[in-house]
């Protein structure tokens, strides 16, 4: 006749170790980059005529304050994030629509 085996006990309970406190580097002064809404906004307030989507792209990758990182329609995503914030915030936007597909500064 076989024994029968004796129930296990239980592992002991253990807490687990606390991860070691990480060491921060000091942070250097980076200039953030931009977003292409913030560019767009810089390059229509500093235009004097409505200007396109695809012209905003091309003046602020001409003053080196946004480029596209790859994107096949940039200017599309501008167009579309534009009417986003003029539709969303009214008349506290930034830009302000004044033909079909051209855009000013606000006041």
């Amino acid at each position: 006749m076989a024994k029968k085996a004796a129930p296990k006990k239980p592992a002991p309970k253990t807490k687990p170790k606390a991860a070691p406190a990480k060491k921060t580097k000091p942070k250097t002064e980076t200039p953030k980059k931009l977003s292409a809404l913030d560019a767009a906004a810089q390059v229509l307030a500093a235009s004097k005529e409505p200007m396109n989507a695809k012209g905003m792209i091309e003046a602020m990758a001409a003053k080196g304050l946004w480029t596209s990182p790859g994107g096949k329609t940039p200017h599309a995503t501008l167009y579309s994030a534009i009417l986003r914030e003029v539709n969303t915030k009214g008349k506290d936007a930034r830009f302000k629509k004044t033909d079909r597909g051209h855009f000013t500064a606000a006041d």
